[in-house]
């Protein structure tokens, strides 16, 4: 049986083709994937994420725990602050990235991917032992939606008293939004401004129907899977399975400015050889010359010799050009160099380019 979240009847009778995603039944697209894709980076768009994992710190070893678990220094953080980290094994490879939200010293939460929850909160039941620290997975009790894109604050504003230009990027608030006490953050997995919604599920459909009436007039349209993975891609975001698992490093990957090697956390060691010797791979971002869609697990080849694996390929609609991201041998991860991907028998030219792809020109 597939997991459904508290939206789920609402997506059916939207119309949305519901997908098996990580276990859960998903939205993948309602109408269309383009014209979802390019209401969030012109106008707003807001998608059910609530297959994603949330676990609540709590205790006096709450950042200690935290500390010793995620390969960056979270000593620095503000009450109110969001960090992006890295979950290491002991080989340093990436059992998860997440967010931390750090509420005081005592309490912190830690979003998570939703295939990974389960294992990423064995995980950390597993090394809180010696550590005062109540560790509980609340990702069942709990609704997330993203409203992200341009008009994404003039939607929410029309329903909290509150001055959303008070939380700035990377940080996070609670407040009422619709008579609602929720935590409100603003990040964005889009590459745009926006923001993360996270409250209980019995308001879900409340809320949901409340934001979609509000922001019809700016935009406003749901939006499923689909165009998540494009607005993603073209920002150079990691999706786990994909970009990134514990066959990968953070400094094979985008994450090395995730690793703090001033402090002790679980797979330090592997790190910091890695970053005084460097690494044997590295990701890389590309666009496609000729013709042809790169897919995860295509090979990439260069002068007849393979180099390395696609992870994520796909059209962009906002650059309308055929881009993707792979591993390939460092000493051939040369920005404007040329490679060839192998789709099925045929090679087709692509050049290798800086990430992220697209970046969102600011107000």
């Amino acid at each position: 049986m597939l997991l459904k979240t508290p939206l789920n009847e609402v997506h059916k009778k939207l119309g949305a083709r519901m997908v098996d995603f990580g276990g859960w039944e998903m939205p993948v697209v309602y109408t269309n994937q383009i014209e979802e894709h390019h209401a969030v980076r012109k106008f707003a768009g807001i998608f059910d994420v609530s297959h994603m994992g949330e676990i609540m710190f709590t205790g006096k070893d709450a950042f200690n725990l935290i500390q010793k678990l995620v390969s960056r220094d979270i000593s620095a953080m503000d009450n109110g602050k969001v960090m992006l980290c890295v979950l290491c094994n002991e080989q340093g490879g990436i059992i998860d990235d997440l967010t931390v939200y750090k509420f005081n010293e005592e309490k912190y939460m830690l979003v998570v991917n939703a295939g990974t929850q389960e294992n990423d909160y064995q995980w950390m039941i597993q090394h809180k032992q010696n550590f005062d620290v109540e560790v509980k997975n609340v990702s069942f009790e709990i609704t997330k939606l993203d409203l992200q894109g341009p008009n994404a604050q003039k939607i929410l504003q029309k329903l909290t008293k509150e001055d959303l230009n008070e939380i700035k990027r990377y940080r996070f608030k609670e407040i009422l939004i619709d008579n609602v006490e929720m935590i409100v953050s603003r990040s964005g997995y889009t590459g745009e401004d926006g923001f993360e919604l996270y409250f209980l599920n019995q308001y879900a459909e409340q809320i949901w129907n409340k934001i979609m009436e509000i922001g019809k007039n700016d935009g406003l349209i749901p939006c499923g899977l689909g165009s998540r993975d494009t607005l993603r891609t073209e920002c150079g975001m990691m999706l786990y399975g994909h970009d990134i698992d514990t066959n990968m490093t953070p400094f094979e990957s985008v994450y090395g400015f995730a690793v703090s090697l001033n402090k002790n956390f679980i797979g330090k060691e592997v790190l910091e050889k890695q970053k005084n010797e460097g690494t044997k791979k590295k990701l890389v971002g590309f666009e496609m010359i000729d013709r042809g869609i790169a897919r995860q697990h295509y090979s990439i080849f260069k002068n007849g010799e393979k180099i390395g694996e696609v992870t994520s390929g796909t059209p962009s609609p906002t650059l309308n050009k055929n881009i993707g991201m792979g591993y390939v041998r460092t000493e051939d991860a040369i920005v404007d160099s040329t490679i060839e991907i192998q789709i099925r028998d045929n090679f087709a030219k692509a050049k290798i380019v800086s990430l992220p792809f697209y970046v969102r020109t600011k107000n």
